[in-house]
Protein backbone atom coordinates (compact mmCIF):
# COMPACT_ATOMS: atom_id res chain seq x y z
CA UNK A 1 0.00 0.00 0.00
CA UNK A 2 1.09 3.37 -1.23
CA UNK A 3 -0.10 6.96 0.89
CA UNK A 4 -0.79 9.21 -2.03
CA UNK A 5 0.43 12.45 -2.06
CA UNK A 6 -2.03 15.19 -0.89
CA UNK A 7 -1.26 16.86 -4.54
CA UNK A 8 -3.67 16.19 -7.05
CA UNK A 9 -1.07 14.49 -9.15
CA UNK A 10 -2.97 14.43 -12.15
CA UNK A 11 -2.40 18.58 -11.91
CA UNK A 12 -0.58 20.49 -14.78
CA UNK A 13 1.25 22.11 -11.86
CA UNK A 14 2.24 18.62 -10.15
CA UNK A 15 3.29 16.97 -13.30
CA UNK A 16 5.72 20.10 -14.17
CA UNK A 17 7.40 19.46 -11.46
CA UNK A 18 7.74 16.32 -9.73
CA UNK A 19 10.47 14.94 -11.61
CA UNK A 20 12.52 18.41 -10.45
CA UNK A 21 15.02 18.76 -7.62
CA UNK A 22 13.99 21.05 -4.90
CA UNK A 23 15.91 22.32 -1.75
CA UNK A 24 13.92 21.19 1.70
CA UNK A 25 16.20 22.09 4.02
CA UNK A 26 19.34 23.68 4.58
CA UNK A 27 22.46 21.17 5.07
CA UNK A 28 23.13 22.11 8.26
CA UNK A 29 19.47 21.50 9.54
CA UNK A 30 20.43 17.54 9.35
CA UNK A 31 23.05 16.31 11.42
CA UNK A 32 24.94 13.29 11.37
CA UNK A 33 22.76 10.05 12.53
CA UNK A 34 19.76 12.06 13.09
CA UNK A 35 16.42 12.50 11.58
CA UNK A 36 14.72 15.41 10.19
CA UNK A 37 11.42 15.66 9.29
CA UNK A 38 9.85 17.86 5.94
CA UNK A 39 7.47 17.87 3.06
CA UNK A 40 7.51 18.11 -0.68
CA UNK A 41 4.77 17.86 -2.94
CA UNK A 42 2.33 17.17 -0.26
CA UNK A 43 3.86 14.07 1.18
CA UNK A 44 5.99 13.35 3.89
CA UNK A 45 9.78 12.71 4.09
CA UNK A 46 12.67 12.39 6.40
CA UNK A 47 16.05 13.07 5.99
CA UNK A 48 18.71 11.45 7.54
CA UNK A 49 22.68 11.58 7.19
CA UNK A 50 24.80 8.69 8.19
CA UNK A 51 28.28 8.51 7.32
CA UNK A 52 27.85 12.02 5.43
CA UNK A 53 25.57 10.68 3.52
CA UNK A 54 21.84 12.15 3.03
CA UNK A 55 18.87 10.38 2.54
CA UNK A 56 15.24 11.19 1.70
CA UNK A 57 12.52 8.57 2.26
CA UNK A 58 8.57 8.68 2.51
CA UNK A 59 7.87 8.73 6.29
CA UNK A 60 6.31 5.92 6.63
CA UNK A 61 6.89 2.09 8.05
CA UNK A 62 5.92 -0.39 5.71
CA UNK A 63 4.60 -2.69 8.49
CA UNK A 64 2.21 -1.18 10.09
CA UNK A 65 2.31 2.92 8.82
CA UNK A 66 4.20 4.07 12.07
CA UNK A 67 5.81 7.87 11.14
CA UNK A 68 9.81 6.59 11.39
CA UNK A 69 9.94 10.51 11.70
CA UNK A 70 9.47 9.51 15.30
CA UNK A 71 12.45 7.05 15.38
CA UNK A 72 16.08 6.67 15.92
CA UNK A 73 19.25 6.27 14.00
CA UNK A 74 21.11 3.13 15.51
CA UNK A 75 24.21 1.75 13.72
CA UNK A 76 23.52 3.17 10.15
CA UNK A 77 20.18 2.16 10.51
CA UNK A 78 16.85 4.02 11.18
CA UNK A 79 14.71 2.17 13.62
CA UNK A 80 10.88 2.47 13.41
CA UNK A 81 9.47 3.33 16.88
CA UNK A 82 6.50 1.30 16.72
CA UNK A 83 7.75 -2.24 16.71
CA UNK A 84 11.78 -1.25 16.02
CA UNK A 85 12.11 -2.41 12.60
CA UNK A 86 15.39 -1.64 11.30
CA UNK A 87 15.91 -0.09 7.76
CA UNK A 88 19.43 0.24 6.68
CA UNK A 89 20.81 3.36 4.29
CA UNK A 90 19.68 1.26 0.98
CA UNK A 91 16.34 1.26 2.59
CA UNK A 92 15.88 -2.49 2.66
CA UNK A 93 14.87 -3.76 5.84
CA UNK A 94 17.21 -5.60 8.24
CA UNK A 95 16.07 -7.08 11.14
CA UNK A 96 12.46 -7.72 12.57
CA UNK A 97 12.88 -7.90 16.14
CA UNK A 98 10.04 -9.87 17.09
CA UNK A 99 10.99 -12.81 15.20
CA UNK A 100 14.85 -12.05 14.79
CA UNK A 101 15.87 -15.16 13.02
CA UNK A 102 13.57 -14.13 9.77
CA UNK A 103 14.78 -12.47 7.03
CA UNK A 104 13.28 -9.62 6.20
CA UNK A 105 11.25 -9.19 2.83
CA UNK A 106 12.13 -7.11 -0.31
CA UNK A 107 8.93 -5.59 0.25
CA UNK A 108 9.28 -4.71 3.48
CA UNK A 109 11.98 -1.73 2.26
CA UNK A 110 11.40 1.67 2.97
CA UNK A 111 10.01 4.64 0.20
CA UNK A 112 12.98 6.05 -0.68
CA UNK A 113 13.62 9.22 -2.99
CA UNK A 114 16.34 11.06 -4.96
CA UNK A 115 18.79 13.07 -2.24
CA UNK A 116 21.86 15.31 -3.14
CA UNK A 117 23.17 18.53 -1.62
CA UNK A 118 24.55 21.50 -3.36
CA UNK A 119 25.34 24.63 -2.43
CA UNK A 120 24.65 24.53 1.55
CA UNK A 121 21.16 22.93 0.77
CA UNK A 122 19.36 19.34 0.98
CA UNK A 123 17.82 18.63 -2.35
CA UNK A 124 15.27 15.92 -3.19
CA UNK A 125 13.39 14.63 -6.19
CA UNK A 126 10.62 12.93 -5.77
CA UNK A 127 9.86 11.08 -9.10
CA UNK A 128 13.05 10.61 -11.70
CA UNK A 129 15.15 13.73 -12.46
CA UNK A 130 14.22 14.88 -15.81
CA UNK A 131 18.08 17.90 -15.25
CA UNK A 132 20.78 18.06 -12.96
CA UNK A 133 20.38 20.24 -9.88
CA UNK A 134 19.80 24.18 -11.51
CA UNK A 135 23.54 25.69 -11.35
CA UNK A 136 24.30 29.16 -9.06
CA UNK A 137 26.76 30.75 -11.46
CA UNK A 138 28.73 32.64 -9.04
CA UNK A 139 28.78 29.99 -6.35
CA UNK A 140 32.36 28.88 -6.78
CA UNK A 141 33.69 32.78 -7.62
CA UNK A 142 35.29 33.57 -4.10
CA UNK A 143 35.00 37.06 -4.72
CA UNK A 144 31.59 36.49 -3.82
CA UNK A 145 30.48 36.43 0.17
CA UNK A 146 27.32 33.89 -0.05
CA UNK A 147 25.01 34.75 2.40
CA UNK A 148 21.87 31.73 3.47
CA UNK A 149 18.51 34.30 3.83
CA UNK A 150 15.26 32.66 5.40
CA UNK A 151 13.89 30.14 5.48
CA UNK A 152 10.38 32.44 4.74
CA UNK A 153 7.47 30.64 4.96
CA UNK A 154 4.29 31.55 2.70
CA UNK A 155 0.77 30.28 2.69
CA UNK A 156 1.17 30.40 -0.90
CA UNK A 157 1.49 28.23 -4.10
CA UNK A 158 5.48 27.90 -5.35
CA UNK A 159 4.80 28.72 -8.51
CA UNK A 160 2.81 31.90 -7.46
CA UNK A 161 6.10 32.88 -5.47
CA UNK A 162 8.52 32.11 -8.11
CA UNK A 163 6.74 34.30 -10.88
CA UNK A 164 6.75 37.33 -8.02
CA UNK A 165 10.65 36.77 -7.68
CA UNK A 166 10.46 37.27 -11.54
CA UNK A 167 8.74 39.82 -11.32
CA UNK A 168 10.74 43.81 -11.45
CA UNK A 169 7.20 46.00 -11.93
CA UNK A 170 5.60 45.40 -8.50
CA UNK A 171 8.88 46.80 -6.94
CA UNK A 172 8.06 50.39 -6.74
CA UNK A 173 5.09 49.87 -4.91
CA UNK A 174 5.61 46.34 -3.00
CA UNK A 175 8.85 47.79 -2.79
CA UNK A 176 8.25 51.52 -2.01
CA UNK A 177 11.07 53.78 -1.81
CA UNK A 178 13.30 50.50 -1.33
CA UNK A 179 13.37 48.99 -4.96
CA UNK A 180 11.60 51.36 -6.36
CA UNK A 181 9.77 54.90 -6.46
CA UNK A 182 6.15 54.71 -6.35
CA UNK A 183 5.71 57.97 -7.19
CA UNK A 184 7.49 58.12 -10.21
CA UNK A 185 7.40 54.46 -11.30
CA UNK A 186 10.08 53.30 -14.31
CA UNK A 187 9.16 52.19 -17.78
CA UNK A 188 10.15 49.21 -18.31
CA UNK A 189 11.31 49.19 -21.70
CA UNK A 190 10.89 46.21 -23.23
CA UNK A 191 12.93 42.96 -22.78
CA UNK A 192 13.56 39.75 -24.42
CA UNK A 193 13.02 36.38 -22.90
CA UNK A 194 14.85 32.99 -24.31
CA UNK A 195 14.88 29.40 -23.26
CA UNK A 196 17.98 27.88 -23.57
CA UNK A 197 19.38 24.61 -21.99
CA UNK A 198 19.40 26.36 -18.90
CA UNK A 199 16.01 27.75 -18.34
CA UNK A 200 14.41 30.64 -19.14
CA UNK A 201 16.76 34.33 -19.36
CA UNK A 202 16.15 37.93 -20.09
CA UNK A 203 17.90 40.94 -21.53
CA UNK A 204 19.26 43.47 -19.59
CA UNK A 205 16.24 45.60 -17.58
CA UNK A 206 17.02 48.77 -15.99
CA UNK A 207 15.58 50.05 -12.92
CA UNK A 208 15.98 53.18 -10.86
CA UNK A 209 15.92 52.26 -7.05
CA UNK A 210 16.04 54.76 -3.94
CA UNK A 211 17.75 52.30 -1.56
CA UNK A 212 18.99 49.78 -3.80
CA UNK A 213 21.99 48.30 -2.30
CA UNK A 214 22.50 47.60 1.67
CA UNK A 215 25.07 50.67 1.95
CA UNK A 216 21.49 53.03 1.83
CA UNK A 217 22.24 54.51 -1.13
CA UNK A 218 20.15 55.32 -4.67
CA UNK A 219 21.22 53.64 -7.52
CA UNK A 220 20.61 52.59 -11.08
CA UNK A 221 20.29 48.38 -10.95
CA UNK A 222 20.64 46.18 -14.09
CA UNK A 223 19.23 43.11 -13.92
CA UNK A 224 19.36 39.80 -15.92
CA UNK A 225 17.10 37.23 -14.87
CA UNK A 226 17.28 33.02 -15.15
CA UNK A 227 14.64 30.77 -14.01
CA UNK A 228 17.38 27.23 -14.47
CA UNK A 229 13.98 25.32 -13.54
CA UNK A 230 10.68 25.90 -12.07
CA UNK A 231 11.46 26.23 -8.64
CA UNK A 232 14.68 27.32 -9.00
CA UNK A 233 15.69 30.86 -10.18
CA UNK A 234 18.39 33.38 -9.91
CA UNK A 235 19.26 37.33 -10.95
CA UNK A 236 22.06 39.43 -11.56
CA UNK A 237 22.19 42.80 -10.32
CA UNK A 238 24.86 45.02 -11.61
CA UNK A 239 25.54 48.26 -10.02
CA UNK A 240 28.30 49.41 -12.15
CA UNK A 241 30.68 47.57 -14.23
CA UNK A 242 32.34 45.76 -10.95
CA UNK A 243 29.85 45.51 -8.29
CA UNK A 244 27.28 43.12 -8.61
CA UNK A 245 24.65 41.63 -6.09
CA UNK A 246 23.29 38.83 -7.21
CA UNK A 247 20.58 36.29 -5.13
CA UNK A 248 19.89 32.23 -5.33
CA UNK A 249 16.36 31.23 -5.05
CA UNK A 250 14.99 27.74 -4.48
CA UNK A 251 11.03 27.37 -3.10
CA UNK A 252 10.16 24.27 -1.43
CA UNK A 253 6.44 23.11 -3.16
CA UNK A 254 5.17 21.51 0.83
CA UNK A 255 2.02 21.60 -0.69
CA UNK A 256 -0.50 23.22 -3.44
CA UNK A 257 -0.77 26.04 -1.27
CA UNK A 258 2.38 26.37 1.27
CA UNK A 259 5.65 26.74 0.24
CA UNK A 260 9.02 28.03 1.47
CA UNK A 261 11.61 30.54 -0.28
CA UNK A 262 15.49 29.64 0.43
CA UNK A 263 17.24 32.34 -0.51
CA UNK A 264 21.38 32.38 -0.68
CA UNK A 265 22.88 36.60 -1.67
CA UNK A 266 26.11 36.54 -3.26
CA UNK A 267 27.79 40.06 -2.66
CA UNK A 268 31.18 40.76 -4.13
CA UNK A 269 31.14 44.68 -2.97
CA UNK A 270 31.03 46.16 0.58
CA UNK A 271 32.94 43.54 2.58
CA UNK A 272 32.75 46.14 5.98
CA UNK A 273 28.79 45.48 5.36
CA UNK A 274 27.90 42.61 8.44
CA UNK A 275 26.21 39.19 7.45
CA UNK A 276 23.26 40.50 9.99
CA UNK A 277 22.72 43.89 7.54
CA UNK A 278 22.31 41.90 4.66
CA UNK A 279 20.14 39.16 5.76
CA UNK A 280 17.51 41.78 7.86
CA UNK A 281 16.97 43.92 4.23
CA UNK A 282 16.04 40.45 2.59
CA UNK A 283 14.04 39.39 5.50
CA UNK A 284 11.96 42.89 4.82
CA UNK A 285 11.67 42.33 1.17
CA UNK A 286 10.70 38.83 1.39
CA UNK A 287 7.94 39.51 4.34
CA UNK A 288 6.58 42.28 1.91
CA UNK A 289 6.36 40.00 -1.08
CA UNK A 290 4.71 37.28 1.39
CA UNK A 291 1.92 39.68 2.24
CA UNK A 292 1.32 40.30 -1.73
CA UNK A 293 1.68 36.55 -2.71
CA UNK A 294 -0.41 35.23 -0.08
CA UNK A 295 -3.68 37.84 -0.96
CA UNK A 296 -3.36 36.47 -4.72
CA UNK A 297 -6.27 34.23 -5.94
CA UNK A 298 -6.92 32.15 -7.17
CA UNK A 299 -3.81 30.94 -4.94
CA UNK A 300 -2.92 28.14 -7.48
CA UNK A 301 -0.39 29.69 -10.63
CA UNK A 302 -3.13 30.23 -13.93
CA UNK A 303 -1.59 28.42 -16.86
CA UNK A 304 -3.87 29.53 -19.43
CA UNK A 305 -2.86 33.13 -20.71
CA UNK A 306 -6.09 34.18 -20.98
CA UNK A 307 -7.17 33.63 -17.27
CA UNK A 308 -5.92 36.68 -16.46
CA UNK A 309 -4.71 40.21 -18.20
CA UNK A 310 -0.76 40.29 -19.23
CA UNK A 311 1.30 42.98 -20.34
CA UNK A 312 4.77 43.66 -21.84
CA UNK A 313 6.05 44.37 -18.75
CA UNK A 314 4.97 40.40 -17.89
CA UNK A 315 6.83 38.89 -20.62
CA UNK A 316 8.89 36.74 -18.37
CA UNK A 317 5.75 35.89 -16.03
CA UNK A 318 4.04 34.63 -19.46
CA UNK A 319 6.49 32.65 -20.70
CA UNK A 320 7.70 31.08 -16.96
CA UNK A 321 3.70 29.95 -17.26
CA UNK A 322 4.04 28.68 -21.16
CA UNK A 323 6.96 26.72 -20.09
CA UNK A 324 5.17 25.37 -16.78
CA UNK A 325 2.52 23.87 -19.38
CA UNK A 326 5.09 22.21 -21.71
CA UNK A 327 6.79 20.56 -18.71
CA UNK A 328 3.52 19.22 -17.48
CA UNK A 329 3.15 18.06 -21.16
CA UNK A 330 6.66 16.63 -21.19
CA UNK A 331 7.06 17.95 -24.37
CA UNK A 332 9.18 20.61 -26.12
CA UNK A 333 8.27 24.22 -25.27
CA UNK A 334 5.51 24.93 -28.17
CA UNK A 335 6.65 27.97 -30.72
CA UNK A 336 4.53 31.03 -29.47
CA UNK A 337 3.51 31.79 -32.81
CA UNK A 338 2.04 27.98 -33.37
CA UNK A 339 0.46 28.02 -29.89
CA UNK A 340 -2.87 28.73 -29.32
CA UNK A 341 -3.27 29.37 -25.69
CA UNK A 342 -0.36 32.17 -26.59
CA UNK A 343 -2.91 34.39 -28.55
CA UNK A 344 -3.52 37.44 -27.23
CA UNK A 345 -1.54 36.56 -23.97
CA UNK A 346 0.49 40.06 -24.32
CA UNK A 347 -1.52 43.09 -24.48
CA UNK A 348 -0.20 46.63 -25.23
Amino acid sequence: MVIASTWDTERADYRAIVNEWHVVRRSAEVAEDAIVSARLLGEDIILWRHDGEVHAWKDYCRHRGARLSLGWVKDGCVVCPYHGWEYGSDGACRRYPAHPTTRPTSRAAAFRHHAVERYGYIWVCMGNPVAAVPPFPVWEDATYRKVQAGPYHYNANALRAVENFLDPAHFPFVHANLNGNPDDPDELVDYDVVLTDEGLRTSEITLFQPHGDHRGIPITARYHYYCFRPTTAYFNKKTGDVERFCTFLAVTPVDLENCVLHLTAAVNFGLDIAVEQIVTRMDKVYEQDRVIVESQRPKTLPLHPKDEIHLRSDLLGVEYRRWIRALAGNGPMPDRAQDPAAEDAVAD
